[in-house]
């Protein structure tokens, strides 16, 4: 793709919590968007920080920081700054997690494995006023969207519960899990117990199976 200059010098804020990705989304950025100022965060709450500081042109925002899970802070900005552009950055490639970003109010959802062959594409495509998906993750978008796959149960489950799922599939525990996510432990027990009686399982052991069948866990 050749270089292309904006009307006016675009002010892109990446949010990464690894030093080696945000070099080189940082790189592609610089490269492809001539006068373009590039500013990093490392956290879910550096980036509301940053947005509530100063107007930005695009924020590239992972799905999973260190504090915050990357859709929450996708809802915060948009409730701040409903207008403001943001690129989803995920190491997940199924259209079950494309389709909530979306849901939440992405402009654009990547791969961290896509990024370099199509962040500056996202970033033009995103600036013009349009959506990103890639033309490879597209059909399966739109398959997930119109049903094709099949009504799978965790498709009904809200953005916490399904964080949860992940959670408790990844092996761990209710105490471990309150922690991370800043929760009582009583309230991931009531997570808990919604995603048995909506998935219509057991216990833990079943959850986990679920999760993994589903390729949930990843």
């Amino acid at each position: 793709m050749s270089k292309t200059t904006p009307h006016q010098p675009c002010s892109i804020l990446v949010a990464d919590d690894h030093a080696v990705v945000r070099r080189g989304l940082r790189q592609v950025i610089t490269e492809e968007c001539d006068g373009a100022v590039v500013e990093e965060a490392l956290t879910g709450q550096g980036v509301l920080d940053a947005v509530q500081r100063q107007d930005w042109t695009v924020v590239i925002l992972d799905i999973n920081l260190p504090d915050k899970n990357g859709l929450e802070v996708l809802k915060d900005l948009k409730a701040m700054r409903p207008a403001l552009p943001v690129l989803i950055l995920s190491h997940h490639a199924e259209a079950e997690y494309a389709a909530r970003a979306f849901k939440a109010g992405a402009a654009g959802y990547l791969t961290k494995e896509s990024a370099s062959e199509e962040l500056a594409v996202a970033i033009h495509k995103v600036l013009a006023g349009g959506r990103y998906v890639s033309s490879s993750f597209a059909e399966q978008l739109a398959g997930h969207l119109a049903g094709e796959r099949g009504a799978q149960l965790h498709h009904a489950l809200s953005d916490r519960e399904h964080q949860v799922l992940c959670q408790i599939a990844r092996g761990k525990a209710v105490s471990q899990i309150a922690d991370e996510l800043a929760l009582s432990v009583k309230t991931v027990s009531t997570y808990r117990a919604r995603l048995l009686e909506k998935l219509h399982l057991a216990n833990n052991a079943e959850l986990m199976r679920y999760a993994l069948d589903q390729r949930l866990a990843e």
